[in-house]
């Protein structure tokens, strides 16, 4: 198992989001052995893995959708296994479902609006409207437009604009190139590199190695709920466990 190097120097002190010897188990199946993980403040991390591997487990356990049975998770310098989801939320967690998990009869404004469902600062929540706006101007061109007519590559533009009217200090986004044709997908991810570049720290899971190694500053990958690997995004692009098992090289 290798160790992540440290990213203290660039990113600050203490990481935004610390996971500590997380086990996590669906009924007695243990999904989740002894993870541990660090994110800190300005970043993006990518979790890698194939089918199977515990990524989006490790996604529901920060979010507080599963319970691990050991380990601690560390947000903001406060412990939060004990809180709920919107708790979470509200401290600053936005998710990106896999498979958008949209309001299909809503429409896409009514969508956006959704997201800042927690909010009452009027005024930030239209200048977040606006950056939303200008990251996706294909969605201003479609507010009154339902969200389940959107195309697939739409619906996760509107996904990721909803994370962000939450304001949020890391956005957590589960495989957001599934389904998506290849076109939208180099899109998505340009999109995901500049509303990091922006300030908000972001955490992937991805299958697509490739792709979320081109845009991340460091990566984890997971076999079969245990990280295996953890280093910069760039020593991970050059590792030949990483080139055969998950680049599709020789």
């Amino acid at each position: 198992m290798q160790t992540q190097p440290s990213t203290q120097s660039a990113f600050g002190r203490q990481p935004l989001l610390r996971l500590t010897g997380i086990d996590t188990f669906y009924g007695p199946i243990q999904i989740l052995r002894k993870v541990n993980i660090e994110l800190y403040g300005g970043e993006m991390v990518c979790l890698l893995g194939g089918n199977a591997s515990g990524k989006s487990t490790t996604l529901k356990t920060i979010l507080g959708l599963v319970r691990p049975a050991k380990g601690t998770i560390e947000f903001l310098d406060r412990r939060i296994e004990h809180l709920s989801t919107p708790q979470r939320v509200k401290m600053g967690m936005s998710p990106v479902p896999e498979n958008r998990r949209l309001f299909p009869r809503m429409t896409v404004m009514e969508n956006l609006e959704m997201g800042a469902y927690l909010r009452n600062d009027r005024a930030a929540i239209k200048e977040d409207m606006e950056r939303v706006f200008g990251l996706f101007p294909r969605l201003k061109e479609r507010l009154r437009q339902l969200a389940g007519t959107l195309s697939g590559g739409e619906q996760q533009m509107l996904a990721m604009g909803r994370a962000l009217m939450a304001r949020p200090k890391l956005v957590l986004m589960d495989e957001p190139s599934m389904g998506l044709a290849p076109i939208f997908v180099e899109k998505i991810f340009e999109i995901i590199k500049e509303i990091n570049q922006q300030g908000t720290a972001v955490f992937v899971v991805e299958q697509n190695a490739n792709m979320a190694l081109s845009i991340a500053d460091r990566g984890y990958v997971l076999q079969t709920g245990e990280i295996v690997l953890a280093d910069t995004a760039e020593n991970l692009r050059n590792n030949e466990l990483m080139r055969k098992a998950y680049l599709g090289e020789t």
